[in-house]
């Protein structure tokens, strides 16, 4: 971060010289008024090379006058600030140039997009989004009045306020940014959660479809869709919308298993969940599935027919799980004393697992027991995965 800072003033820095030279060129008549912004120049060039990025700053702030050439310059300084958490002295650069009136009406509206910048990173939601509410209606460059778009989707996205930001975002942003695309169908879920928080499934219902609609990948959507049949007693609806989760997430199959296994057992039917099971199985070998499969073993051939299958997918696909399961499978069978040394081993085993979480964001490596369909440190949606691997899936 420190490198990045220095680099960016650097280039500050630069942009300061070329400009003081060109005045210098230009103006020939403000000697001692030259002499004084060549001297702020050299002294912050001298603090920037000392590695002094705080007080370098403030005097490139001090030495640069405000007009259409140093404009970008600024901006950049006032970006740099906020970069380092200090978005307050931002906001006083941007309100300054704001305060100027030889900025032309595209300079200001840039400024406006930046000065919403800092008052979103210092929470004041009201004014950042009064300022891009303005800029979505009177800006005339469009590159700016969409990035104003997606500062004020960010902002009510924060706010969840969802049914905004889907009529934000919603067909404009979504068509030109995937992940925004992802983002907008859990925003539909979210507002389809509270739905069903308040009895109203038809509306619910809707905004999943919706969902679907935006995002054919969706899990979350489909996830909630299936509860919708279980609610109502359409078990065979409900394992039918499980079953499409892997073809459209496959590490999403662990969540469903738990769901499908009842489904199936209220359809009495639980060979349909067997087969079901190895077909899975045979695209992915997940723990969950494996141990599934086993039980159902074990429920239907005993002991021994579960042992047989758990040590055959052990010497394909190792997990810390099965091994756990397959030692419960010894020790029912075991005498007192090897069921004490088996149990010895267990403790190691059940230790193990304990410190190792069931989810995981793919994007930021934030990890927990719980599912988070928004990871609550990158922010980003549908990242947060079951874990894989020997100690997980």
């Amino acid at each position: 971060m420190v490198d990045l800072l220095l680099l960016a003033l650097l280039l500050a820095a630069v942009a300061i010289g070329w400009w003081l030279g060109r005045r210098s060129a230009s103006v020939r008549g403000e000697a001692s008024s030259q002499g004084r912004l060549s001297r702020d120049y050299f002294v912050g060039l001298n603090y920037l090379l000392n590695e002094e990025p705080d007080r370098a700053i403030e005097t490139f702030v001090n030495a640069l006058e405000v007009n259409s050439d140093t404009i970008e310059t600024h901006i950049a300084l006032g970006s740099l600030f906020r970069a380092r958490g200090e978005a307050d002295r931002s906001v006083k650069i941007h309100q300054n140039l704001l305060a100027r009136p030889a900025l032309t009406p595209a300079q200001g509206q840039r400024v406006q997009l930046e000065l919403s910048r800092d008052f979103l990173k210092l929470g004041l939601h009201d004014r950042a989004e009064r300022l891009l509410q303005g800029l979505i209606r009177e800006a005339q460059d469009e590159e700016l009045r969409l990035a104003a778009k997606r500062l004020l989707v960010d902002l009510l996205e924060r706010e969840k306020a969802w049914q905004a930001a889907v009529e934000v975002a919603v067909p404009e942003l979504i068509r030109r940014q995937e992940g925004l695309r992802r983002a907008a169908s859990h925003w539909l879920c979210e507002l389809a959660e509270q739905e069903l928080q308040g009895a109203s499934p038809g509306p619910a219902r809707k905004h999943l479809r919706q969902a679907l609609g935006i995002d054919a990948q969706c899990v979350r959507a489909t996830w909630l869709l299936a509860r919708l049949e279980h609610d109502t007693g359409h078990y065979k609806a409900e394992a039918k919308l499980l079953k499409r989760i892997p073809d459209q997430d496959l590490d999403f199959a662990p969540i469903i298993l738990d769901p499908l296994a009842e489904a199936y057992r209220r359809l009495e039917d639980p060979q349909g969940f067997e087969h079901y099971l190895q077909g899975l199985i045979a695209r992915a070998p997940f723990t969950s599935a494996l141990l599934a499969l086993a039980q159902s073993h074990q429920q239907r051939e005993g002991n021994a027919a579960a042992e047989a299958f758990i040590r055959e997918q052990l010497a394909s696909a190792p997990s810390l799980r099965a091994l756990d399961y397959l030692m419960d499978l010894y020790a029912r069978n075991a005498d007192a004393e090897e069921r004490g040394r088996i149990e010895l081993l267990k403790q190691h085993t059940e230790a193990l697992l304990a410190r190792h979480p069931r989810f995981r964001c793919r994007r930021c490596g934030f990890a927990g027991e719980q599912l988070h369909w928004q990871c609550p440190s990158c922010r980003q949606w549908g990242t947060t995965k079951p874990v894989t691997g020997i100690e997980g899936e």
